[in-house]
């Protein structure tokens, strides 16, 4: 009789189980290298959607800038600002991909959204022509940096600096851009940026009110530029006639070209007061002046408008740092007023208010083409009229914009914010300086988010 060997069941069993157990662990492991891989398959799809839709939005914002050229080429004729409803700004398709223009709002409201559409760089004090007087009355500027801003602008010091401190020296030469405020001895982010860090235009969520009111308080960066240039003569490169320097029958053929009522006589005054009887030249000292003139002689608006775009005051090629009153906003207009009317802030409020409220209502209506509407908004004995009046600070004509240009891809991600400052002082729009702003973060405010989150939850 033969007798089992239980052990050796017991030794068999084991061995499978243990055989058992290795091929679990190896299909465990298995299992999850497999889900490892899917998972790093799963993040490479969405990298690779993502940069994808970069490229997208990078090729939108492409279109973009050729866009605007378009529209500054036929809509910015003569200095002209382009309305925003002869273009669009808001959401504009290209192919899968979105583009934005962020704009600036200049009626004073405190929007909670950003504002689309072009930025006029005529609305900015230029930092290579701007006094300290006027740059030193911005909101919440210094007069220690503005001193600090001409000192590097000059060709020699004016103020005792610590550069060396910084490990390098002052330009001693004009601002190229306006990025370069960040070199400037004192600069800091308040005083560049303010509440803005984003530099929409608004408070989004994640900024604050310095003053703690709510009301957004800009930066430098905001308010400056270094690009305005106005041509001095006519589009087809004619000469503009200069009152200055023109006899009586060359002022006279003008206005009868024109359409002047009394030409004859009013083309004798205009001589006359350039060149008293008495003697000397009492040349008109801007373009503003002439107007006051003008209207002291019994010029009509309506007559003075139709000389505006053929008449100069200057010699120069290219006339720089004007401000464009019919743009700029209500801080600029009071530094600008306030630095030339001996420190009158009051004053300069009032005058800031009052021209805003005036174009605003006269917005469509054609009366802001010549600069003589600040007299009939103003009144022809109002301080800062006078003041404007003694030098050639002021137009309403804009020949730099920028594009300030975000977009999205697909399904509305790589996000890409690019700035363009477009010139079109020689004719042709032409992209003068471009920077990247896409580190600043998004800057279409929530609405556009969540339109954007909307559209894509219901596709």
């Amino acid at each position: 009789m033969k007798l089992h060997n239980h052990k050796l069941k017991v030794d068999e069993r084991s061995e499978r189980g243990s055989v058992l157990i290795i091929v679990m662990w190896i299909c465990l492991g298995l299992v999850a290298i497999a889900l490892y891989f899917a998972n790093s398959m799963s993040y490479e799809l969405q990298a690779s959607d993502n940069r994808t839709s970069g490229l997208a939005a990078d090729q939108a914002i492409e279109g973009a800038a050729r866009y605007v050229g378009y529209v500054l080429q036929n809509y910015a004729t003569n200095g002209a600002v382009p309305a925003t409803n002869y273009f669009v700004c808001e959401a504009v398709p290209v192919g899968d991909a979105k583009f934005w223009l962020i704009g600036r709002d200049t009626s004073g409201q405190n929007l909670t959204e950003p504002t689309f559409g072009l930025i006029d760089e005529g609305s900015k004090l230029n930092l290579n022509t701007v006094n300290t007087n006027v740059l030193s009355y911005l909101p919440n500027m210094t007069i220690d940096f503005a001193n600090a801003v001409m000192d590097w602008r000059g060709t020699n010091g004016i103020v005792s600096l610590d550069y060396a401190s910084l490990g390098y020296v002052p330009k001693y030469a004009p601002f190229e851009t306006v990025d370069e405020l960040r070199l400037v001895y004192g600069a800091t982010i308040d005083l560049l940026a303010g509440d803005d860090l984003n530099r929409n235009g608004v408070l989004d969520a994640n900024e604050k009110s310095s003053g703690g009111s709510g009301e957004i308080n800009y930066g430098l960066l905001e308010y400056s530029t270094v690009y305005t240039r106005e041509p001095n003569f006519h589009s087809d490169g004619s000469s503009l006639t200069n009152v200055n320097t023109s006899s009586r029958q060359t002022i006279q053929s003008l206005l009868q070209a024109d359409g002047v009522s009394s030409a004859s006589s009013m083309a004798q005054s205009i001589y006359r007061s350039i060149h008293p009887a008495a003697g000397g030249v009492n040349n008109c000292n801007g373009i503003l002046d002439l107007a006051v003139r003008t209207r002291s002689m019994g010029m009509s608006a309506a007559d003075f408008a139709k000389i505006y775009n053929d008449v100069t005051t200057s010699t120069n090629t290219y006339l720089r740092g004007r401000i464009n009153v019919n743009t700029a906003d209500a801080d600029v207009l009071t530094a600008l007023f306030e630095g030339l009317n001996n420190g009158d802030e009051q004053t300069a409020l009032a005058a800031a208010q009052t021209l805003i409220t005036y174009r605003t209502q006269n917005a469509n209506n054609g009366n802001l083409n010549s600069i003589g509407w600040l007299i009939d908004a103003l009144g022809n004995n109002n301080s800062v009229l006078t003041a404007l009046a003694r030098g050639d600070y002021v137009t309403t004509k804009s020949f730099q914009f920028t594009a300030d240009i975000a977009a999205v891809g697909p399904f509305g991600r790589g996000y890409r914010r690019v700035k363009f400052i477009f010139d079109t002082s020689e004719g042709t729009p032409i992209i003068l300086y471009r920077q990247d702003l896409s580190r600043l973060g998004w800057a279409l405010g929530d609405k556009a988010r969540q339109t954007l989150l909307a559209n894509n939850t219901t596709q």
